[in-house]
């Protein structure tokens, strides 16, 4: 696993492993690399150091994260899609409006009316600029 974040990632690892089957803790790669790698750590700043600390509870928190940060714009881009799509559809066919559920025809509806916002916005906008 160790060997696979080093590849993967491109960082260094190691990993000091205690086992109450063991008396000494077994060492990954070598005693030799993790004492270079300890050595680097320590020649961080405290700051520098808290940033780096990772255990396998914060290292999954953050991939939940930032899988959950994806999964909201991934979201997000697939109602643009649906709503690009029911929208032309609904041009197309003048009776698939009446195909949709109210959530669907309650978002759109929300989407328009605040599109139509920006647009009185911009042309108020437009129209103070053109006035002074």
């Amino acid at each position: 696993m160790v060997d696979e974040l080093t590849t993967l990632c491109g960082i260094d690892v190691c990993a000091i492993l205690y086992s109450e089957f063991h008396s000494e803790p077994e060492v990954w790669p070598s005693p030799l690399e993790v004492q270079r790698i300890i050595t680097k750590f320590k020649s961080y700043s405290e700051v520098g150091q808290e940033r780096k600390k990772l255990n396998q509870e914060s290292y999954l928190m953050q991939r939940i994260g930032k899988s959950q940060e994806k999964l909201v714009k991934v979201e997000k881009a697939n109602w643009e899609m649906e709503r690009s799509l029911i929208l032309f559809q609904c041009l197309q066919q003048e009776n698939f409006i009446n195909t949709l559920n109210t959530n669907v025809l309650n978002e759109l509806a929300w989407e328009i009316n605040d599109k139509l916002k920006e647009i009185t916005s911009k042309m108020n906008q437009l129209d103070t600029n053109e006035s002074t």
